[in-house]
């Protein structure tokens, strides 16, 4: 099995971030929570998008209008 480069940077970052806190699990979120409120202001919320049915992808039966 090949191993993913961008998975096996990110678990690197998860276990030096779980070693800072002696991989303690409270610490950990703590941490994260800490982490989030301050960098909440600099998440975008976006409305969602509105599309018009004839935009619907085809052969979707939930979106698609009843032939007259």
């Amino acid at each position: 099995m090949n191993l993913d480069p961008i998975v096996e940077e990110i678990r690197e970052g998860r276990r030096e971030h779980a070693a800072r806190f002696n991989h303690d699990l409270n610490a950990i979120c703590n941490d994260f929570r800490k982490r989030e409120t301050e960098l909440c202001n600099r998440v975008v919320s976006l409305p969602p998008k509105r599309f018009a049915r004839s935009q619907a992808l085809p052969g979707n039966a939930a979106l698609e209008t009843p032939a007259s």
